[in-house]
């Protein structure tokens, strides 16, 4: 049976793409061509290049174009926490931000906004507490020795 591929570019889905593909990665110094991770993954290559170059973009990765070229960690894995991919791929609110949008301009709905935001920044704040527990070498670590390099 042939692994279903994951195109959906969602905000979650590009989080865990990207861990799984710096787990994939952290433990050799080599450069990996976007469509060997994304075969690794059972992704499609362009949602990976995409994830990627928002990484490299802060220098979490390094990029070499050709026919050598591929990605791998610029930085330590023992370095990177996943707070810092979670906030690297930030490009819209988080999900519980929508609640924010389903308020409306009366009384009522002003109210329920203000304690709305209130519960937001906490869960955002909570979130990356726990995030920035955790590395991509912790990871990589709890990882069973067959993992596929």
């Amino acid at each position: 049976m042939k692994k279903a591929k994951h195109t959906c570019p969602s905000n979650s889905k590009a989080f865990g793409l990207a861990l799984q593909a710096l787990v994939f990665m952290s433990n050799s110094p080599n450069r990996y061509p976007s469509n060997n991770i994304a075969d690794q993954l059972c992704s499609e290559a362009t949602l990976i290049r995409r994830i990627l170059a928002k990484l490299a973009q802060e220098n979490i990765l390094e990029v070499r174009e050709g026919r050598d070229g591929g990605y791998r960690m610029k930085q330590p894995p023992e370095s990177v926490t996943l707070a810092d991919i979670y906030l690297s791929l930030q490009t819209e609110a988080s999900l519980c931000e929508g609640m924010l949008d389903s308020t409306g301009e009366h009384s009522f709905g002003m109210q329920m906004h203000d304690m709305f935001n209130d519960i937001t920044e906490e869960i955002n704040h909570s979130v990356l507490d726990i995030l920035r527990k955790y590395t991509i070498a912790d990871m990589a670590n709890r990882m069973s020795p067959i993992m596929e390099n």
